[in-house]
């Protein structure tokens, strides 16, 4: 602690000297301007000068499509991007892969402040219900990117930024329904400037749904409040937000005969009689978790060079799962000892002649997290140079603990025994330092090197029971270059080199000794933007060292286990267009294409192991297509037809046929008409959404195993495979009304 108050101390003197330091008010007219806006993300964001592929997304862009369905599934036509909604209709859990790398190698910020839970490194959007609507602008960058806070971009970094100062007061309502009866209303509201800077606005939410699959159900709920001051040189803004989830559980996917006979079936919360009959499913199988946040900016202008950025945070989780084990089905189907009284650690005791050491029973498996952040930004900027540097300090602390709510044969336990807990502790200081030099007109070179410490700690007994401890420690040094060159007007080229290391998260420990994995990333690149056309394409080869690979397979709560594997590589190109075909048409395709392999890959079959070379990546599509088609015939009106394709992927790493998800193909019409009375109300809004048009059947998420069965036939071992699935919802609709005031 004493280190950090000498860097605050040190970051704070600095400000102190440039804010002394005299404004030159001929400087001004030819020097870039950074609004105060622009300051709170300037250090961790790309523009058209940084030799990074990357793709923004404004509030306007999504706001058609902003009718219930969490972040992921509105961003789904982005270059390289995967989504799947484990309901099936992109409403509760939803996730996102970019460039074949899952959720939790996407680092995500929020006004620069990490949202990736600290443990596992995963995003949970369910939290966040409705957040879309409380977001400015979206910047998705691929591959490594820009040095940003939090986890290191494996695959992508995700930086939203919250909505921007209202300076006219509104007041607006929105109201959507649609499909597996699902319904959104959403309350917001600014006051607009008053006096002296100061604004105040905010947003309530609900969202309720049945889901496609049976009982997939979410309840969601969900705020956001930002009170804002501004003048000519401070924007200070203190934001509160958070939700609340209750979603029935839909994790568990379905086995290819299921899938084949009934699609939306959901084995969650089953119940069985002594004889294997299933009389019924337990309507509280679900999880619920809330979330709150609170975070503070001061985005200080020193003068007409330097600006300043600081940001707090504090983030409090609290919630569970709660799920019934049923006795016949864990002893005679599931075998994961959930019911026995050594898992629940629970004293045998005797009930007349016989000993009871089982029960069936209902459980809850609570996480309670307080996660802390500190950030420091300090940047310059004159026509030629850039300079950028960043600090974070974070601390996570997590309670994991497990209760035992009811049991059918527990002698005299009391209520609510507790039958495992453990802590989390994750502390992480990191640095980062920017350059960006004009070297002469057209081209610029850019310089990025970041530091990240880590401290990781585990300690208590998990479910099962076993004892769990982790205490690693990781220091990485993350180098980045590159140059951008201007060959003709409106057209750049980039080529840049961006290494990054990470640390495992949660599951991988608890799954093995993992090591920690590097990525070095090559990406060479094409703008374009004239007045008709903008186009970007990229080329990128990423090498990998340990990275850990999905394996297909998934635990209790449908969080993916990985490996560590020697080297792998991902070698893909990807191009992306915005054309005006007329006054009123607009085409927007864009395609990824891609080799993604291990490059040395061990497998052991039927008790002997095998080396299988060059295998496919897990969850790695070759090819990722997207497309939007939109008819612009006024500004009150426009309709568009959105196609996704996703190529053939394994869900494992040994190219088995058992292990492939299907290509798909999928289309959403979307359309929306404007009106503007100039009474009492201001403008009224009406959106419809058709999506899965052609009621195409197709699942864009599972998982695969193996295992190997030693017990069929005497000294012989057979490696036996399986699969699951998440069918995703054939054709649905959403439909929304919105009146602003």
């Amino acid at each position: 602690m004493r280190q950090i108050r000498l860097n605050f101390l040190f970051f704070i003197n600095i400000i102190l000297l440039f804010s002394q330091s005299p404004n030159n008010e001929k400087l001004k007219d030819s020097i870039k301007t950074i609004s105060l806006e622009e300051v709170l993300l300037n250090g961790i964001r790309a523009n058209e000068d940084s030799p990074v592929t990357f793709t923004n997304v404004t509030r306007k862009e999504i706001n058609a499509r902003n009718l219930g369905q969490d972040i992921p599934i509105l961003l789904n036509y982005l270059p390289g991007v995967v989504t799947t909604s484990d309901a099936g209709a992109g409403i509760g859990y939803t996730g996102i892969r970019v460039r074949g790398s899952d959720a939790t190698r996407v680092n995500v910020t929020i006004n620069g402040i990490p949202y990736n839970d600290a443990e596992s490194q995963g995003t949970f959007w369910v939290n966040l219900p409705d957040f879309a609507s409380s977001v400015e602008t979206i910047q998705l960058q691929r591959g490594v990117g820009t040095s940003t806070n939090g986890s290191a971009a494996f695959g992508a970094s995700l930086n939203l930024k919250t909505e921007a100062l209202q300076e006219e007061a509104f007041a607006s309502i929105a109201t959507s329904l649609g499909s597996f009866n699902s319904l959104k209303n959403t309350l917001q509201f600014s006051s607009g400037t008053l006096n002296k800077g100061f604004t105040l606005s905010g947003r309530l939410s609900q969202i309720n749904s049945d889901g496609y699959v049976d009982r997939a159900s979410s309840n969601l709920n969900s705020y956001f409040f930002q009170g804002t001051f501004k003048d000519e040189n401070t924007l200070i803004k203190a934001l509160v937000f958070g939700g609340q989830e209750i979603t029935y559980q839909s994790w568990y996917g379905l086995d290819p005969i299921t899938l084949e006979s009934n699609r939306t079936f959901n084995p969650a919360g089953e119940i069985y009689d002594q004889r294997g009959n299933r009389v019924a499913f337990y309507e509280n199988q679900v999880d619920n978790y809330s979330q709150e946040h609170y975070q503070f900016h001061w985005n200080e202008r020193l003068n007409s060079n330097w600006n300043f950025a600081l940001g707090l945070n504090y983030t409090h989780g609290s919630g569970f799962y709660e799920e019934y084990n049923d006795l016949w089905y864990d002893q005679n189907v599931g075998f994961s000892g959930t019911t026995s009284f050594d898992y629940l650690q629970l004293k045998p005791f005797s009930l007349g002649d016989t000993t009871i050491i089982n029960s069936e029973n209902i459980s809850q498996k609570w996480l309670d997290n307080d996660y802390y952040v500190m950030t420091l930004g300090l940047n310059y900027n004159t026509n030629a140079t850039s300079l950028n540097f960043g600090g974070l300090y974070s601390r996570y602390v997590g309670d994991h603990f497990g209760d035992l709510i009811w049991g059918q044969n527990l002698g005299e336990l009391l209520p609510n025994h507790r039958f495992y807990e453990n802590q989390g502790i994750k502390t992480e200081g990191s640095f980062f330092a920017k350059a960006t030099y004009s070297i002469f007109e057209g081209l610029t070179t850019f310089v990025d090197l970041q530091i990240r410490s880590i401290e990781y700690e585990v300690s208590g007994q998990i479910a099962g029971p076993d004892f769990f401890s982790v205490d690693d420690n990781f220091l990485f040094f993350n180098p980045k270059a590159g140059l951008t060159y201007q060959v003709a007007s409106g057209q750049k080229i980039y080529f840049s080199y961006a290494k990054a290391q990470r640390e495992p998260n949660r599951t991988d420990y608890e799954n093995g000794t993992p090591k920690p994995e590097k990525l070095d990333d090559f990406e060479l690149g094409w703008r374009i933007k004239t007045s008709k056309i903008q186009a970007q394409t990229n080329i990128y080869w990423m090498e990998y060292k340990d990275q850990l690979v999905l394996t297909g397979a998934i635990d209790a709560v449908g969080s993916p286990i990985r490996q560590n594997v020697g080297k792998s590589r991902r070698l893909g190109i990807e191009l992306e267009l915005k054309m005006n075909l007329s006054s009123n048409w607009l085409w927007q395709p864009n395609i990824a294409l891609s080799s993604n392999q291990n490059l040395d890959f061990y497998f052991k079959r039927d008790g002997v192991l095998e080396n299988l070379g060059k295998t496919q990546l897990a969850y790695s599509p070759n090819l990722v297509g997207g497309s939007a088609i939109m008819y612009v015939p006024s500004t009150k009106f426009q309709i568009g037809l959105l196609s996704k394709y996703v190529g053939k992927q394994y869900m494992g790493n040994i190219d088995s046929e058992n292990s492939t998800l299907e290509a798909y193909f999928v289309n959403d019409l979307n359309a929306v008409f404007i009106w503007k009375p100039n009474k009492w109300v201001s403008e009224i809004q009406w959106s419809f959404l058709i999506n899965n048009i052609f009621n195409a059947k197709y699942e864009s998420n599972g998982y695969f195993f193996t295992y190997d069965d030693d017990f069929s036939v005497v000294g012989q071992v057979k490696t036996i495979e399986g699969s699951g699935y998440y069918p995703q919802a054939g054709i649905n609709f959403l439909t929304g009304l919105k009146l602003r005031f």
